[in-house]
């Protein structure tokens, strides 16, 4: 019998001959938060470890509470901060050069197809659309990893998800993805890979891999996963990850799948995720009479330039509802300036949206946009659970960026069609 493509990834890391049900693996790179990283640092320090691993392969990314909104915050920062001076890590970005970690980390070329990478945070599952194996772990876990450069897995079984069909105007990755949550349910991947293709996945740009697999986790998945191709290749190739043949790794046509599902795209519309689960799918007609408080575009699922381009494209030469606070959240830095310069961010501060610097922000409840009581919000995050976004008696809906900033013009959850 063959094996999937996360088995011949994780056997490869392991040193193993063969495959066990669990392997404890060699880790390409490793990272953490402004929140989780301190969790990690001091069960590193408990244990007494002296040193870490390797100062390449170990990164703090602060992008969770920041810039710092308060002084819990900000002393997470510095703590993160002297420690990685301590032991000469390489990698400790703070919000002047970094931005949301899922988003930044693979556009600074730290990780690359073929490669096992674990973070204490559960969109980790983001950078499978790169063809690597890539997992959340628990801080204590992250912590063993910064002295051993290893980590124990059970080794996942793989559903395969296929989506064939000419994708339609105004649908998206986003809505691809969420239209597959409805489907199978919160936990219909509990602790399995979730790895997409067919020819819908074959045209995806980088940027609509990045959001499938980053929303793998809201469906209990282990991790998404999307096998390198040509056009991995060509985002390596710009951000000068240099990739040899060996990394490129593809599942044998003989790998056993524990379940395939079959999705013709052809008549999937825009997708919006109800209050309060990932799994409260329905299109987005159903919606039409739901008014919003607040809309956000950003977050480490479409905070990307692809996410601007489409929000500007929308409202550029309109003015967003008085009555509606649009929120833009640029993934990171980079993304930004590129906005900036196509004259992205120029079209959506005129048409009254409050561009914000690179952060996690209101996503996790954080700051720079939390509702109150009663209030509405439509969002391109990954998670509407109850008080998510502020107030446990306020409402997320989740969506792409198209009817996310069709949604700010009307004061309304609102198909693209209606107002482009």
């Amino acid at each position: 019998m063959g094996l999937t493509l996360i088995q011949k990834i994780l056997l490869k890391h392991s040193g193993q001959k063969n495959l066990d049900d669990f392997v404890y693996a060699q880790v390409d790179f490793c990272f953490a938060n402004d929140i989780t990283g301190p969790l990690a640092v001091r069960e590193f320090e408990k244990a007494g470890f002296p040193t870490v691993f390797n100062t390449q392969k170990i990164g703090f990314i602060c992008d969770h509470f920041t810039p710092a909104k308060d002084l819990k915050a900000a002393n997470n920062v510095v703590f993160l901060k002297a420690f990685s001076k301590k032991h000469h890590l390489k990698h400790f970005y703070d919000i002047n050069v970094a931005g949301i970690e899922h988003a930044f980390i693979p556009e600074q070329g730290l990780i690359k197809p073929g490669y096992l990478v674990i973070g204490a945070d559960s969109h980790t599952c983001t950078y499978g659309a790169m063809g690597l194996a890539s997992f959340g772990v628990g801080s204590t876990d992250l912590a063993a990893c910064f002295y051993t450069g290893k980590c124990w897995f059970r080794v996942p079984e793989t559903i395969l998800f296929n989506y064939n069909g000419k994708v339609p105007k105004w649908t998206s990755a986003k809505d691809l993805i969420l239209y597959t949550i409805g489907r199978i349910g919160v936990d219909g991947a509990s602790y399995k890979v979730m790895q997409f293709a067919g020819s819908a996945i074959r045209t995806l740009s980088m940027d609509g891999r990045f959001t499938m697999c980053n929303m793998a986790i809201e469906a209990g998945g282990k991790t998404g996963l999307i096998a390198a191709d040509a056009i991995t290749e060509r985002f390596c190739k710009e951000r000068r990850i240099k990739i040899a043949k060996k990394d490129v790794i593809t599942a044998d046509a003989d790998a056993r799948y524990e379940r395939v599902y079959d999705f013709d795209v052809t008549d999937i519309e825009p997708q919006v995720a109800a209050p309060h689960l990932p799994s409260n799918v329905k299109p987005v007609s159903a919606f039409k009479k739901v008014r919003v408080d607040q809309v956000v575009i950003g977050s480490c699922t479409n905070g990307r330039i692809e996410d601007l381009k489409i929000a500007a494209q929308i409202l550029k030469k309109k003015k967003v509802k008085s009555s509606v606070r649009t929120i833009i959240f640029p993934a990171t830095y980079d993304i930004y300036k590129e906005a900036l310069t196509k004259g992205y961010i120029a079209a959506l501060e005129e048409a009254g949206c409050i561009i914000s610097s690179p952060t996690c922000g209101p996503c996790l409840g954080g700051h720079s946009g939390i509702l109150a009581k009663g209030e509405v919000a439509i969002a391109t995050t990954n998670r509407n659970f109850i008080g998510r976004m502020g107030h446990t008696e306020s409402f997320v809906y989740l969506s792409s960026p198209a009817v996310a900033a069709a949604s700010a013009l009307t004061g309304r959850i609102t198909h693209p069609g209606e107002v482009a």
